[in-house]
């Protein structure tokens, strides 16, 4: 009839309703879990397959033999000589001498010939024969220490020095007038025999000033330390 509405239902059959966005979204994420377990599986295969083998790497290694070196034997150093005492320098006056002295006459009445002392054999003592004191007012001084500390590193004995044996050498070293080195003699040893030779080697090369005596040269002794050190 006309202005009637008229609903119509098919009988015998459920009207299908259709899929929420939940139902859409859980068939969506099993495709995903499909798809993320094939890829996953072929990244592994590829990363077994053509990653760079390791290889253990070879630690065998030589041992280096070890050589002993045979120290000499200890040497007792003896003790050091007493200290030379020096002379008391003589004061000079500056009084006149008096010209009236009188002096006693010498005659062969009061001194017989055969009372008389024999005369002094005339023997000249040299100086640098053997060390003694020597007055002076400035003492020499060494003017070529580099070029001695050098030359003592190429001398230094090489076995001792390969050791580790070290030590000090005193010595008694003449300085004449021109400052120039002469005769040398141990005074103090190190106990080597091949350190003491290589110090009074080296003194022959030593250059020094001159002593002075009341502003005159002299030639004098001086002590002179030498010291043999593995670390220098």
């Amino acid at each position: 009839m006309p202005g009637e509405v008229v609903n119509s239902v098919s009988e015998g059959r459920p009207e299908e309703s259709p899929p929420t966005a939940n139902q859409r979204f859980k068939d969506s994420y099993r495709l995903i879990i499909a798809v993320g377990v094939l890829v996953s599986i072929a990244f592994h295969f590829a990363a077994f397959e053509f990653f760079p083998k390791m290889q253990a790497a070879n630690l065998d290694f030589v041992p280096e033999e070890l050589s002993a070196v045979e120290l000499p034997p200890e040497v007792r150093i003896p003790p050091p000589p007493e200290a030379i005492m020096r002379p008391a320098r003589p004061i000079l006056s500056d009084r006149p001498i008096d010209e009236d002295i009188t002096i006693a006459p010498s005659t062969f009445e009061d001194n017989p010939v055969s009372e008389l002392a024999p005369p002094p054999p005339n023997v000249e003592v040299d100086p640098s024969d053997q060390p003694v004191y020597i007055a002076r007012d400035v003492d020499p001084r060494l003017t070529n220490a580099p070029e001695m500390l050098r030359l003592l590193d190429r001398l230094y004995p090489k076995a001792l020095k390969e050791a580790g044996i070290g030590g000090e050498v005193t010595m008694w070293v003449w300085v004449d007038e021109q400052g120039r080195p002469g005769r040398a003699v141990i005074n103090r040893s190190s106990g080597y025999p091949q350190l003491d030779a290589t110090a009074l080697a080296i003194a022959a090369e030593m250059k020094f000033t001159p002593a002075m005596l009341r502003d005159k040269p002299v030639g004098v002794w001086v002590a002179q330390p030498v010291s043999f050190s593995v670390g220098r």
